[in-house]
């Protein structure tokens, strides 16, 4: 994977190839290959070369008895790559997400094949008596089963035949999620706004999405309410206190991403100005500035360069609803497009601490996954 500035050098690359009068060009290197390569198919190779590895492999696994020692891959062996659970689910998704927007895409049979090895009958199954364990009701809620929805409203999108055989294939799954997730609602008292896994905010919005895409009215229901509940009454959130030393999503933008799903325009412009209410009205996006990371080693610091992808499409997502001459919207791009150009160029393979995981949120935010039409 090459940053940024190596994505423009594939043009020069592609251009210096042609005509040479001296005879043929050499053989292309590997990373001359990978600098042609569109911006979509750097990511998908990112998700292929961790969904099926094993190791290294963090795992949130409670044990009662020595039977419950297992591997990874024995517990639950269609998502036990990319590092941990919820990383190797949006791993999987980012490459259904490429098979959509791009079809055509020189990947397309080994990401067939590869999700084919993953969507099997055999291997869902054993996901699900994996999560229907009495002891793991709380298992990746809210994120890793908010980014199985995900998946699934992909899948419920397409109707290609290979796909629409995978999403009946992860319904059994889906099903139960969808069962624990309406059980869990009323109990939740409070939001979570942190801006790690735990966040409800940014889960809520992934789950309304499924919930609109696959008609589940009592879901939809259910979350509208509490994200009125939780978010309507909210006022000047504090996002200079932004970032946390190890956040991944913005409290406050992933709030502001949320609420916009579930107001007409006129009244969410007007919670917006109550909720952020310093935005500036001249344009310019330095208002907000990018996450640093230190240390790309660091799987905890890391999470900075998710932060400044996710703080991207968040700002996309809210400058789309409001009025087209809402003279906020100029300030809200100027600052996702930096915010963007400082994400993108931070996916790559040289650490596994970023690549297994950083590629997903970049896919969600260049696809526009969440505020396209339909």
């Amino acid at each position: 994977m090459r940053t940024a500035a190596v994505i423009m050098s594939g043009a020069l690359i592609a251009l210096s190839s042609c005509g040479n009068p001296d005879g043929p060009e050499p053989a292309a290197s590997t990373d001359e290959k990978a600098a042609v390569m569109s911006v979509e198919d750097r990511f998908a190779r990112l998700a292929l070369d961790c969904i099926h590895r094993p190791f290294p492999n963090k795992i949130s696994h409670v044990m009662n008895s020595a039977d419950d020692l297992a591997t990874p891959q024995e517990m639950t062996p269609a998502f036990y790559g990319c590092f941990d659970w919820h990383s190797a689910v949006h791993g999987h998704w980012l490459l259904v997400r490429i098979l959509k927007v791009q079809p055509d895409t020189s990947l397309a049979g080994e990401i067939r094949e590869a999700l084919s090895e993953s969507f099997t009958v055999e291997n869902i199954g054993a996901e699900l008596g994996y999560y229907s364990h009495s002891d793991r009701a709380g298992f990746e809620r809210p994120y890793g089963i908010a980014w199985y929805l995900q998946l699934v409203t992909e899948l419920h999108e397409s109707d290609d035949p290979q796909l629409v055989k995978w999403r009946d294939t992860l319904q059994p799954l889906e099903d139960k999620i969808v069962e624990r997730i309406v059980g869990w609602l009323p109990n939740l008292a409070y939001p979570n706004r942190i801006g790690t896994h735990n966040q409800t905010a940014f889960a809520f919005g992934l789950m309304l999405d499924y919930a609109r895409t696959v008609g589940d009215t009592t879901l939809e229901a259910m979350i509208v309410e509490k994200t009125m509940d939780f978010y309507y009454a909210d006022k000047a959130c504090p996002i200079g206190y932004e970032p946390s030393g190890e956040d991944f999503l913005s409290p406050c933008l992933m709030e502001a991403d949320l609420v916009r799903r579930t107001m007409p325009q006129a009244q969410f412009s007007a919670w917006l100005g109550s909720f952020l209410p310093d935005i500036p009205l001249d344009g310019s996006g330095d208002w907000l500035e990018p996450g640093v990371v230190l240390d790309a080693t660091d799987g905890k610091l890391v999470h900075l360069d998710g932060v400044n992808l996710s703080r991207a499409w968040a700002l996309e997502g809210i400058s789309s609803a409001l009025p087209e001459d809402d003279p906020r919207r100029g300030a809200l791009m100027a600052s996702a497009d930096l915010h963007k150009e400082t994400g993108i160029a931070a996916v790559s393979d040289t650490h596994y601490s970023g690549s297994h995981w950083l590629a997903s949120f970049a896919t969600y935010l260049t696809t526009k996954r969440g505020i396209e039409e339909g």
